[in-house]
């Protein structure tokens, strides 16, 4: 038999192409994941892992060290952006001469990366006030990478906060039973900002709650501390909040009615006063519908007071009839409350746009498994989320390097498919490091103008 037919770790195929095939895992010094070095390049123009890793107070003995805190959290920052989102992955990519380069190790001779429980254990060190303060640098070198970008000009920012349900599956820490989402899970909240109207939302921030918490919860907390922060980089810029009718409590609207130059738009719940104010207007579209046959909607507006309240706020309605085929039309009204003057239909808009935030959201659960949370310790499940906004920022960082290109709003999966797995060898000179990248890559001219946009500083 041929040497190569006895090659370890061969797959064959006798007759699969005419001529035995061979396939040879027996590539030293490459990396499926040659792209990912962009990801390094974003994290130097933004400073992340850096300040990240700067939050964290290493108390273990110093001539035990092998792998260092900033290290660690690169190395899981990295990971996860590159579609490896457990510690277990560790074991995979420990020794990939790429993931090693990331984190400032010799891709060829440096030691391997942190193992599986070596990540668990710095995990589940981390504590509240770590967290706390990694949170608020997250919010930090966002505004700061923005501030820099719009040199502190802006017309309007617009925050949205937005829960989001991540089921659970074990004994972790909070865990509770939703019964709106009916199943156990933790129930995060995540923030983005938009500058003026921009395409894109940025996350800022990403806390993990307990399963049974209101949405309210923590929502005065993340704006005030964004609002602080947003005022001092863009002085003269004006605020529009807009939130999920959960946040629509006395707690958040007070609070939204006494910031300065801020705005609001916050979905209510329909109830029975509501109802009475919208009925002469969804009378008015009963009727318009079933001459047309087609959906009809209407917007009109009204003082409304809940018991809870300090005061009447205004009300948008929208009166809407919702005919779908065969179907027996449908009525569906929707209440915002606002602190926006002019037509009702232009409040009623300003809220409906937020509605690309579940895109967002999707990317985090979809694209970067934010909802990887196995950890027993709720701050550890705490410290795994933070990261994975991290690796969220980064890729945001590429997708805005991105623009002018066919994948200026490729999903974040997209981006890691186009742009980070790419096969490379990897070659170390005295001199330099070359990754030896197949010429037939079909996105060569996209990376390249990417990698030119973040080289660029």
């Amino acid at each position: 038999m041929h040497a190569e037919s006895t090659t370890p770790q061969t797959v064959l195929f006798p007759d699969l192409f005419g001529k035995a095939l061979v396939a040879c895992f027996d590539e030293p010094h490459a990396s499926s994941d040659g792209g990912a070095i962009l990801l390094k390049a974003a994290d130097r123009r933004l400073g992340l892992i850096e300040r990240l890793s700067a939050c964290v107070t290493d108390a273990r003995q110093a001539g035990k060290v092998h792998h260092t805190i900033g290290e660690m959290i690169a190395q899981r920052v990295f990971a996860l952006a590159s579609g490896y989102p457990d510690c277990n992955d560790a074991a995979r990519i420990g020794d990939d001469p790429i993931h090693k380069l990331l984190v400032g190790r010799d891709p060829i001779d440096g030691e391997a990366l942190a193992s599986q429980p070596t990540l668990s254990r710095f995990e589940n060190a981390v504590g509240p006030r770590t967290l706390y303060r990694m949170a608020e640098t997250l919010a930090d070198v966002v505004i700061e990478r923005h501030r820099r970008r719009l040199r502190g000009k802006a017309r309007r920012i617009t925050i949205d906060l937005d829960p989001t349900d991540d089921p659970t599956h074990g004994g972790q820490q909070y865990t509770l039973f939703n019964g709106y989402y009916g199943t156990w899970c933790y129930l995060p909240v995540v923030g983005f900002l938009t500058f003026d109207e921009e395409p894109e939302q940025h996350l800022f921030a990403a806390m993990l709650r307990p399963g049974n918490a209101p949405a309210k919860l923590g929502a005065v907390a993340i704006l005030r501390r964004v609002l602080e922060r947003l005022c001092r980089a863009f002085p003269k810029a004006r605020y529009l909040v807009r939130l999920d009718g959960g946040f629509a409590c006395p707690e958040v609207l007070d609070f939204l009615d006494a910031a300065r130059g801020l705005d609001y738009v916050v979905a209510i719940a329909e109830n029975q006063v509501l109802a009475r104010s919208a009925e002469p207007l969804m009378r008015k579209v009963r009727r318009l519908a079933k001459i047309s046959d087609e959906t009809v909607r209407r917007f009109g507006e009204c003082r409304y007071r809940a018991g809870t309240w300090k005061t009447a706020r205004r009300v948008v309605i929208k009166a809407e009839i919702v005919r779908l085929g065969e179907r027996a039309p449908k009525d569906n009204p929707r209440f915002v409350v606002t602190s926006l003057r002019g037509k009702p239909q232009t409040a009623y808009q300003k809220y409906r746009e937020r509605g690309d935030i579940e895109n967002r959201i999707k990317e985090l659960h979809h694209g970067l498994e934010i909802d990887r949370t196995s950890c027993t310790r709720f701050f550890a499940n705490q410290l795994r989320v933070l990261l994975t906004a991290a690796a969220y920022v980064l890729l945001q960082e590429i997708r805005r390097a991105a623009a002018r290109t066919a994948s200026a709003r490729a999903q974040v999966s997209t981006l890691r498919d186009r742009f980070l797995k790419i096969g490379a060898r990897v070659i170390v000179s005295v001199r330099r490091i070359v990754l030896h990248m197949p010429e037939a890559f079909p996105y060569t001219d996209q990376w390249r103008r990417v990698a030119g946009a973040l080289g660029a500083g």
